[in-house]
């Protein structure tokens, strides 16, 4: 028992211990623009998309109940919930790519 609690410890020390001492991880200044820009525009397209989707699907939801074609309106409402799960997967994501981003220019 004791060998394994000498182990654990072991590895928490190791852990805890930078495995390279005084490293920065950092983008080159000629490439943190364009990243920028990259992620910008692909985030915006995204949006973009699932804002037209859930268009699309509150329109499927319209045409299909006026003119009683329940499978059109179920069509519409499952767009519908997949562009606001999409809209949100896609703020989540660019949230979270453009943090890791941030934290290697040490910003």
């Amino acid at each position: 028992m004791s060998q394994m609690l000498q182990t654990a410890h072991d590895f928490v020390t190791l852990a805890a211990e930078p495995v390279i001492p005084g490293f920065s991880p950092s983008l080159p200044g000629a490439l943190q623009n364009p990243t920028g820009k990259i992620l910008g525009w692909t985030a915006g397209i995204g949006l973009s998309l699932a804002v037209l989707g859930g268009l699309t699907g509150w329109a499927c939801v319209a045409i299909g109940h006026n003119s009683e074609r329940a499978q059109l309106a179920s069509r519409g409402k499952s767009a519908i919930v997949w562009s606001l799960i999409a809209g949100i997967g896609i703020g989540v994501t660019s949230g979270l790519v453009w943090g890791v981003y941030s934290m290697t220019q040490g910003k």
